[in-house]
């Protein structure tokens, strides 16, 4: 079924199916992130990250000396760390094909194939966490809350930016295509962000900074075929602290 009870939590939970307008086939992420790596990189849009990334200031990222790069990926997220100061980054992702990528850029301490809500890295060891274009994937929230809240010192940050969810539900969930043109689309749920907060405050996290990145005309410049979405929310990033107590 699309819409479920959540057995953990008591909150339905939300296939992006039920909203879904394109019916493309539908593969896990794991699969579809091994079949999109080798060209996720010139596909992705720029736009979905780089502004939000960018115009964050509740973080002082050459503070930083350790992060952990939850949903790795390719190493987009690590490599923008990297060149803004942050100074040692780990990096995990469900996906080796994926983090072949992330390997090539040379800016990891660590890289580890694993599950982002339950990680093999080390208890309160890092200042940053980072979760980037993942959030959408996750049938549940609050397990990958509580992973970033564990891997955080207190007073740490936990950014997660995401797809967002006004896309999913307007029947667009991420998708990519094949070397012969099939379009796939890569299993997504949508979360409130409601949800969102629930998880982040039951773990000890405080939010700090929220923002949302809408289409405009500079981000067309890059994906000029998404003009029809002129002035849609396409994506957003919430920063949370972890309590020092």
């Amino acid at each position: 079924m699309a819409l479920r009870e959540a057995m953990t939590s008591g909150r339905q939970i939300m296939d992006a199916a039920l909203f879904d307008k394109r019916r493309y086939p539908v593969v896990g992420a794991a699969a579809g992130y091994g079949e999109w790596a080798e060209s996720y990189e010139a596909t992705v849009a720029v736009g979905l990250d780089t502004p939000l990334l960018e115009a964050l200031t509740s973080i002082r990222w050459d503070d930083v000396g350790s992060a952990a790069d939850l949903a790795c990926g390719t190493g987009r997220t690590g490599a923008w760390l990297a060149a803004h100061g942050v100074r040692a980054i780990d990096g995990v992702d469900i996906t080796p094909q994926m983090l072949a990528g992330a390997a090539a850029k040379r800016v990891f301490r660590l890289l580890q194939v694993g599950d982002v809500a339950a990680t093999p890295l080390p208890t309160a060891a890092y200042q940053l966490c980072t979760m980037v274009l993942a959030d959408e994937h996750l049938a549940e929230l609050g397990p990958v809350y509580r992973e970033a809240a564990r891997l955080l010192v207190g007073g740490g940050h936990f950014m997660l930016l995401g797809y967002h969810p006004f896309f999913l539900m307007n029947g667009l969930p991420t998708h990519y295509h094949r070397a012969g043109g099939e379009a796939i689309t890569i299993r997504s749920y949508v979360h409130l962000f409601s949800e969102h907060h629930d998880a982040a405050r039951a773990c000890g996290l405080s939010l700090v900074e929220f923002r949302e990145c809408v289409i405009d005309e500079a981000w067309l410049k890059t994906k000029p075929k998404w003009r029809p979405f002129l002035n849609w929310p396409v994506s957003f990033v919430l920063v949370w602290r972890r309590d020092a107590g």
